[in-house]
């Protein structure tokens, strides 16, 4: 794990700071000594409480995702998200990335949840990437072929979270419900990114450091459109950049937008592979599923078509 990315976490029981683990720890340990298991797998679970009322992603879903990633449909995504995010950090790049700055990074889980300032501040200009709904970590494994940054993944899916800690070894990949305070010091990062996932914007806005930017990847109109019906996709929101942009503005500008448009040619198991990684993913029976593509034809050329959008804080 990346000595910073341990920094920046705060524990969500009292909201101090954590102590880096050692090799083959099998918990990770707050400075006020709440321990949180680290799995196995890698990943650490944070939630505490009730957890989350939303439903994880099932293991069926993540294999089916692993999957149609595995065969480079999203390829062309993960590149232009890769060079988006890499040309940022390159930009507003404020010093050198260091593993192995000394002390804890300050801010607060929730209002009332405060912890003085400590000399580590120095640390925030280590670059740090929060990959806000990380799921199999495929899209932050490009991201890291373009750039050496320090990462925290948050994901609810435990089992996306095995899949994203074999993935990418070196990111503190955890257990968490994005809706909640995240567990991170405010101004702690350089760049959050989400991919298809919850956007809680007060919260990316809180742990942001100032000129730190919000990377969002969100699908266009007629994205998969040729599959819709059979795979029993589930409608796309109307209006979906608007209402973006309304649900950001309060903290966040958008600064560019980029389309990325192509064809992919699915075959029948892929068609279904779509359909369960994603949301419908909960809803569809997957024997009727396979039924219903059955009847396609053996290939079919699929649009692909999203919409990659960055934000910069308000001023």
């Amino acid at each position: 794990m990346y000595h910073s990315a341990v920094q920046a976490l705060l524990c969500p029981v009292c909201a101090d700071s954590f102590d880096l683990p050692a090799a083959g720890a099998a918990a990770l340990v707050c400075r006020s000594g709440h321990n949180f298991d680290i799995a196995k797998q890698g990943y650490v679970n944070l939630l505490t409480g009730a957890g989350t009322r939303f439903t994880a992603d099932t293991a069926q879903m993540v294999e089916a995702r692993a999957a149609f990633l595995a065969a480079g449909h999203y390829r062309p995504l993960a590149e232009a998200l890769a060079d988006m995010v890499a040309g940022q950090l390159s930009n507003h790049a404020t010093g050198p990335l260091s593993h192995h700055a000394a002390g804890p990074l300050t801010g607060q889980l929730s209002e009332g949840q405060h912890r003085p300032p400590s000399a580590a501040e120095a640390a925030r200009h280590q670059d740090l990437l929060v990959d806000a709904g990380t799921g199999t970590g495929y899209y932050l494994e490009e991201i890291h072929r373009r750039v050496d940054v320090a990462s925290v993944g948050l994901d609810i899916s435990k089992y996306a979270l095995r899949r994203a800690a074999r993935t990418n070894p070196e990111t503190v990949n955890v257990a968490w419900d994005l809706w909640r305070p995240l567990p991170l010091a405010a101004g702690s990062a350089a760049a959050v990114v989400d991919v298809f996932a919850p956007r809680n914007a007060a919260e990316f806005a809180r742990i942001l450091r100032p000129g730190g930017f919000l990377a969002v990847v969100t699908p266009l109109p007629g994205h998969l459109a040729e599959i819709a019906q059979p795979a029993g996709l589930l409608a796309q929101q109307e209006h979906k950049q608007e209402a973006l942009e309304a649900s950001l503005s309060q903290f966040f500008r958008l600064t560019s937008t980029r389309q990325l448009e192509y064809q992919m040619e699915l075959d029948r198991q892929d068609v279904v592979r779509a359909a369960m990684m994603g949301p419908s993913g909960h809803h569809v029976d997957p024997a009727e599923l396979r039924d219903t593509v059955a009847q396609l034809q053996e290939t079919s050329l699929v649009s692909a078509r999203f919409r990659l959008s960055l934000f910069h804080q308000l001023d």
